[in-house]
C-alpha cells in the first residue's frame, strides 16, 4: 500500500484518494475511515496473492481505495461524478463499478487487489447502511 510503479501511479492513487475521502469522511468516523483503507488495502493484497499468477507483483494502495469507493457507492450511489474523459456527470456506482471493469483489462493491473478493496467497501458500506 506504501509502494508505487511510477509518478503516474502515485498521481492516479493520490488524485482518487483526495475525491473519495473528501465524500467520505464526513459520513463516517475517522476511526472507520481509517480502519476500512487499510484493511481494504490489505484484503486486497490477500487476494491478489491468492489469485494472481504466481510470480506476480502488487504494488499500490489501489485495494484501499476502491474500498473507500465501494463504501461511498453504496452509501450514495446517485452522487453525479464526472469521470475523465467522460464529459457527463454518472451516477458515482457506475464510475466505482466501471472503473474496475475498465482498469481489469489493463495488462499489469493487479484486478484482483481492486476487487478485494472494492468487495470490503461494498460490504462495509451495505453493513453502516442497514444500521448493523
Amino acid at each position: 500500500m506504501f509502494v508505487r510503479a511510477n509518478l503516474y501511479h502515485i498521481f492516479a492513487n493520490m488524485i482518487t484518494l483526495y475525491f473519495f475521502g473528501i465524500s467520505l469522511r464526513p459520513l463516517v468516523s475517522e476511526r472507520l475511515f481509517y480502519l476500512l483503507y487499510f484493511v481494504g488495502g490489505i484484503a486486497g493484497s490477500l487476494l491478489f496473492w491468492l489469485i494472481a499468477p504466481a510470480g506476480s507483483v502488487g504494488v499500490g494502495a489501489s485495494g484501499a481505495i476502491f474500498a473507500l469507493g465501494g463504501t461511498l457507492a453504496v452509501l450514495r450511489p446517485n452522487i453525479r461524478v464526472i469521470v475523465f474523459p467522460l464529459p457527463i456527470p454518472v451516477p458515482l456506482w457506475v464510475a466505482v463499478i466501471g472503473s474496475f471493469v475498465i482498469l481489469s483489462f489493463i495488462p499489469g493491473v493487479a484486478w484482483q487487489a481492486h476487487l478485494g478493496g472494492l468487495l470490503v467497501g461494498a460490504l462495509t458500506g451495505y453493513f453502516i447502511k442497514s444500521g448493523r
